[in-house]
């Protein structure tokens, strides 16, 4: 499979350009590229749907705050990059070029399109947030949630009608579900805003959902949290979102996850962080100590002479990645821990300890003072000496 080029590459933008440049270039390319242009160029086809898959990515900000961060893998669950014909393309951004969404808007009117099929509307997307503890974060969980999204109308079933209406033509499109502005040379098509693009209307509104077909209810709903997301991940429910209304496929519902902070590790991506107290003679002298992890306990050696701020990994101890399901490490971080207060035999060991470290000078304490005789000697007290 080819590697996928970089959306901005595609563009032909800066990675710093603001969603203007981005929308004035994506417009360029699909008015060169659009295949009414390019009858049977497949190369030509290609590049149109390439540049709309980039456009996709890079007008919405939050899906180009993880593609700056993660590439093309950061786009994993978010929608990106999904458009598989040029219609699909038109439906998608419609509005960049004034059509509203749902035809092909200025193309239309630049290259000549017709008379089209009503197509069913797709339901809404809905939101939702949970907040999870680190350990359910790691683990992964289920978590069932309440939501407000609109469902089909009980009293008219959909359709939108008081019982006995009928559906007429729209006067307005004449039953097109479009209708043609002027701009200048231009004639450009745009959805029909009294029908919404149906081509029809109804005669009688129902009194309950006031012809929409769809009333807010609220639902519970099941999540299952795959293990290793973390703080500001993005979890998509195909099909939990709103209803259509017009018996098209519903929305999605899209679920925010928040990760509380711990108070035992910070996370780093996959890897967890854990600072452990030591004491000066396990520093010294080594020690096996107990460290904490999200599964239980793992002993740990801490070797003779180790100094305080050293780090030791314990691999697969940490979290796992959200899409390979391979662990992270614990990364152990020791320091000294100084007692505030100490018992007085304790007290006399370290004064006799002190009184020896006066007269037996450690190699490394030597080297030092070495240094700030150095520093202190200066070249006439040198002289004299010689």
């Amino acid at each position: 499979m080819a590697q996928q080029r970089d959306f901005y590459e595609v563009l032909g933008a800066a990675r710093d350009a603001p969603k203007s440049v981005i929308s004035k270039a994506y417009r360029k390319l699909a008015i060169k590229y659009h295949p009414d242009t390019n009858p049977d160029d497949k190369d030509a086809i290609s590049k149109f749907k390439e540049a709309a898959e980039a456009y996709e990515v890079l007008s919405d900000a939050e899906k180009r705050q993880r593609y700056d961060q993660y590439g093309h893998a950061g786009l994993d669950g978010m929608g990106g990059g999904t458009a598989s014909s040029a219609e699909d393309i038109f439906e998608a951004f419609g509005d960049l070029f004034g059509g509203g969404g749902g035809g092909g808007g200025i193309f239309d009117g630049i290259f000549g399109g017709g008379r089209r099929q009503n197509r069913v509307r797709r339901g809404g997307d809905i939101r939702c947030d949970v907040t999870l503890d680190l350990e359910e974060a790691a683990t992964g969980c289920e978590q069932t949630l309440e939501v407000v999204r609109n469902e089909v109308c009980d009293s008219c079933e959909g359709s939108g009608g008081a019982p006995g209406a009928e559906r007429e033509v729209c006067v307005r499109c004449d039953g097109r579900g479009q209708v043609i502005k002027s701009a200048g040379i231009l004639r450009v098509k745009t959805t029909c805003p009294a029908c919404q693009g149906q081509g029809n209307v109804i005669s009688a509104a129902c009194e309950e959902c006031r012809g929409q077909g769809v009333m807010p209810q609220t639902n519970e709903i099941t999540i299952s949290i795959p293990a290793g997301v973390d703080d500001g991940t993005r979890v998509r429910m195909t099909g939990q979102g709103e209803a259509s209304p017009d018996g098209g496929p519903n929305g999605d519902c899209y679920c925010f996850i928040a990760v509380r902070a711990h108070r035992v590790f910070q996370r780093h991506d996959e890897h967890l962080v854990v600072r452990l107290p030591v004491t000066y003679a396990q520093s010294v002298l080594g020690a096996e100590v107990e460290v904490p992890t999200l599964t239980g306990r793992e002993v740990l050696t801490i070797p003779g002479g180790t100094p305080s701020g050293e780090t030791f990994r314990l691999r697969g101890h940490g979290v796992p990645h959200v899409h390979s399901g391979r662990p992270g490490d614990l990364l152990v971080q020791t320091y000294i821990e100084v007692p505030e207060k100490i018992s007085d035999q304790q007290q006399q060991l370290l004064r006799d300890l002190a009184e020896m470290e006066q007269t037996e000078v450690a190699p490394q304490r030597k080297g030092w003072l070495d240094q700030l005789k150095d520093l202190f000697t200066t070249p006439d007290s040198q002289e004299s000496t010689n």
